[in-house]
């Protein structure tokens, strides 16, 4: 028996949540079945999706989240001892998976067998994980990115939107981006954006736009929304493509935001708007985690992790990537 520990979600968050909110469990992994694989987890992922998905989930379950780690006890010849895997089963040290399952929500995957050796392992949960499909097929896919055009993305220094600058780079576009700090600006234009400004301090957003954006909007790719957006979509061009991603600035309120409606503008300006979730494109996630690979081989990607060290961090890391403390992606290493 190995003895595992997970966070449970004990409580609805009410604003921005709490450590008080997560309880701490110790308990023995039970012995493996036919087809089951024990999981030590080696890194665990804190992203901002969590916050708005757990408004529809029951208290008193496993809080909810990606893992990176490898297998130490194996019922299935699939997945050997020694296996890295990526799996969606939560905030856990320790994990006993099903490898028969086939939910496409809750699938586990084995990093690519040719996954380079001098790569981070946390990558898996970052640039070549979720968050890299996220920036890749959300942008590729949903705003289909011509050589010439701008491509404007907010929450640019986090880990999807700081993906999303540099794909649209290597796409012969113009990347703007904005950020929450002066150091994430300058890491911005480190990463090769044409323009960024740290949206906290300009006197209006709207005239920030204005400057870094002269020509107008061709694709935004939204994590944002609320206010924000509804300024920005003013400064799209004619038939521009919009991806939300998400809308961090709403995650941590208690009552719907009302207001501004960018229904008219939507309608004159003909804009393509589209929500997504990146599992749509499950299938399709080997041929984007090989792509990323090779654009960080080749130096055309960079990145920066924001790494807390310690599984009993796991709810001081995610309150703190919620208000904005990480730049690029946010993990904790156990």
């Amino acid at each position: 028996m190995v003895k595992s520990k997970r966070f449970v979600f004990a409580r609805q968050f009410e604003g921005l949540p709490k450590e008080s909110d997560f309880q701490l469990v110790e308990e023995e992994t039970p012995e493996l079945k036919d087809g089951e694989i024990l999981v030590e987890s080696l890194f665990n992922s804190v992203d901002p999706y969590m916050r708005p998905y757990t408004r529809r989930l029951p208290t008193g379950i496993t809080m909810i989240g990606e893992g990176c780690g490898r297998v130490i006890e194996s019922k299935s010849s699939d997945f050997p001892v020694g296996t890295v895997v990526m799996h969606r089963y939560g905030w856990c040290t320790h994990a006993v998976l099903d490898t028969k399952n086939k939910d496409p929500q809750n699938i586990i995957r084995k990093a690519p067998a040719d996954y380079p050796k001098d790569l981070p392992l946390s990558l898996l949960l970052g640039a070549v994980g979720m968050p890299g499909m996220t920036a890749y097929f959300g942008l590729l896919k949903l705003c289909e990115p011509k050589e010439g055009e701008t491509v404007f993305v907010n929450g640019a220094a986090g880990a999807v939107g700081s993906l999303v600058g540099q794909i649209a780079k290597i796409k012969g576009c113009k990347a703007v981006g904005s950020a929450g700090s002066d150091a994430k600006v300058a890491w911005l234009k480190e990463l090769g954006f044409d323009a960024a400004f740290n949206y906290k301090t300009v006197s209006s957003l709207d005239a920030a736009l204005k400057e870094a954006a002269p020509n107008g909007i061709d694709c935004y790719f939204d994590n944002v929304g609320a206010d924000f957006s509804s300024t920005v979509l003013n400064h799209m061009n004619l038939f521009g493509r919009v991806s939300i991603c998400g809308s961090i600035s709403t995650y941590n309120d208690n009552e719907p935001a009302k207001g501004p409606y960018p229904f008219v503008t939507i309608l004159s300006k003909q804009l393509t708007v589209t929500g997504f979730i990146v599992t749509r494109w499950i299938k399709e996630w080997p041929k984007g985690m090989e792509q990323m690979v090779q654009w960080i081989k080749e130096g055309k990607i960079k990145y920066r992790e924001h790494v807390t060290e310690g599984f009993e961090n796991m709810p001081k890391a995610f309150i703190g990537m919620l208000v904005g403390e990480n730049t690029g992606k946010a993990v904790v290493k156990l």
